[in-house]
């Protein structure tokens, strides 16, 4: 502990004795610090949660998303899709803006919750958030086209059995009459059939009921954000209280390092005028 201390106050001497050093290494280092925070260029980030659409009428046991989701995720992540996105805003595959949104994009899924974050970054607010949006919109497209036979065929079935209910309560309402006006032997004939029109009736009336649910906006939705694209007003790079703490840090061990060395410099120029002892 003692030999600590003697250490603590020699390298207080140290920096006494070299303090021109310290604090001009410590003024570079801020100096080169504040011109970078004020001349990088600015970056902003936004932020999209995209939940993936489904199509209740899948079969059971089946996914009833439109698309897997870890397809979706890798859809997401490849070149030509992000090319599109771009391309819908008007911007080129090999613009500043277009690198930086590659870069920038960030994909964090949350299966469990059927949903995907994803973060991109611009030269602008506006265009971040444009960016973002633009990426929803790519997906919604293509999830649309994919998604539009299975609903198609969802809604042509519910129609068939909409038809075939009906037909199947005229035709009891006819048995029922018919078993009214006939005779004995005629009437029994009529209340098997209306019996059996009846099982009919029951299982064509579940099986739309069935299908009205999977249909229902809780089980069959487009893909979509539940919330708002989130742009912070402030820019995500670079960060000036950060690269500002980052630099004071970085800039009192430099100039640490500039004292010690410039002592152990002096110190050994001193040994060296000096005579040797034989």
């Amino acid at each position: 502990m003692e030999q600590d201390e003697i250490y603590l106050i020699d390298l207080w001497h140290i920096f006494l004795r070299e303090w021109r050093w310290f604090v001009a290494v410590l003024v570079m280092v801020l100096g080169l610090t504040f011109a970078w925070v004020h001349t990088a260029r600015s970056q902003w980030e936004a932020t999209v949660w995209i939940q993936v659409g489904q199509v209740g009428s899948a079969p059971t046991g089946q996914d009833m998303k439109v698309e897997p989701f870890q397809r979706v995720i890798s859809r997401l992540q490849t070149a030509a899709f992000r090319d599109s996105v771009v391309a819908s805003l008007g911007l080129s595959s090999g613009s500043s803006e277009a690198s930086l949104y590659n870069r920038s994009f960030k994909v964090d899924p949350e299966p469990y919750a059927n949903l995907l974050k994803v973060s991109v970054r611009a030269y602008s607010a506006q265009q971040a958030s444009d960016l973002a949006k633009a990426t929803l919109d790519q997906l919604q497209a293509i999830h649309a086209r994919i998604g539009a036979l299975p609903l198609k065929l969802a809604n042509d079935r519910l129609d068939e059995l909409d038809s075939n209910l009906h037909i199947a309560l005229a035709d009891r309402d006819r048995l029922v009459s018919a078993t009214a006006s006939a005779d004995h032997a005629a009437a029994a004939l009529a209340g098997v059939l209306l019996a059996s029109k009846n099982e009919d009736i029951r299982a064509l009336q579940q099986a739309r009921s069935e299908l009205v649910v999977r249909l229902a906006p809780n089980y069959t939705y487009d893909t979509s954000t539940p919330w708002p694209i989130f742009a912070p007003a402030g820019r995500a790079f670079p960060n000036s209280v950060l690269g500002i703490g980052i630099g004071i840090v970085f800039g009192l061990f430099l100039a640490g390092v500039a004292a010690i060395g410039r002592n152990a410099l002096r110190r050994r120029s001193t040994k060296a005028r000096s005579p040797g002892t034989h």
